[in-house]
């Protein structure tokens, strides 16, 4: 609850609602899934296995939320509030967050528990270093776009088609070819995946010899149409 009001306080009232809804459904979800679906040991036989889907789907999840600018409270908080307040990504935030809960595993436990925190199921941090990779690694997937960088000689029809059937827009500006010194025009523009597909085939199947393309992958785009500046 401590941390709900401080995440109120940093993070606006936003990420608290969010944040309180999602700890409501948490805690009614888990108890109807102990009444529905009772539990007197492990799934499975295989440790390996259990560890495995401990880390990806809370990861996953955790991810999600994150990009939502939400959490599922406790110390994902204090990760958030890191990562507003300082240059590192939600990834590393959680981290060390999690690293101090691991120290202070050793000293009230004992060092053997506190290693196993590292990489076991044993406290919430078990899936430390694994988590991190797979937070920041679905962040990124989720919010990938395609940068294009368009060197062609004839723009107009392409950027009728980014901004009629796509519903983007581009920029365009006049270059010359450094071998024929003939006037070309290059288009920039940022697309979502399933988009950028559709230019490519359009541009392939009615420009496919007079234009050159560049796509690159991007997940940091900021601006209309995009993340915010938050």
């Amino acid at each position: 609850m401590v941390l709900l009001v401080i995440g109120f306080i940093f993070l606006g009232k936003s990420f608290g609602i969010k944040t309180v809804y999602v700890s409501v459904l948490t805690s009614v979800g888990l108890s109807l899934c102990e009444k529905l679906f009772p539990m007197d040991g492990p799934l499975t036989n295989q440790p390996v296995l259990e560890l495995i889907f401990a880390i990806v789907l809370p990861a996953v999840s955790a991810a999600i939320m994150f990009n939502m600018n939400a959490s599922g409270g406790g110390t994902d908080i204090i990760a958030m509030i890191l990562k507003k307040y300082t240059s590192f990504n939600i990834g590393m935030a959680l981290f060390i967050v999690d690293l101090a809960i691991t120290i202070a595993a050793c000293m009230v436990f004992d060092i053997e528990t506190g290693l196993f925190s590292f990489v076991g199921p044993l406290f919430r941090s078990s899936n430390l270093m694994a988590k991190t990779l797979v937070i920041d690694g679905t962040i990124e997937n989720v919010n990938l776009c395609k940068y294009f960088t368009i060197i062609t000689d004839s723009p107009d029809d392409i950027v009728l088609f980014i901004h009629n059937e796509l519903g983007k827009g581009a920029t365009t500006f006049k270059a010359e070819g450094s071998f024929t010194h003939k006037q070309k025009y290059v288009i920039l523009t940022v697309l979502k995946r399933g988009q950028a597909v559709e230019l490519r085939n359009y541009i392939k199947l009615n420009h496919g010899k007079d234009t050159f393309i560049m796509i690159t992958n991007s997940s940091e785009i900021i601006g209309k149409g995009f993340r915010g500046l938050n």
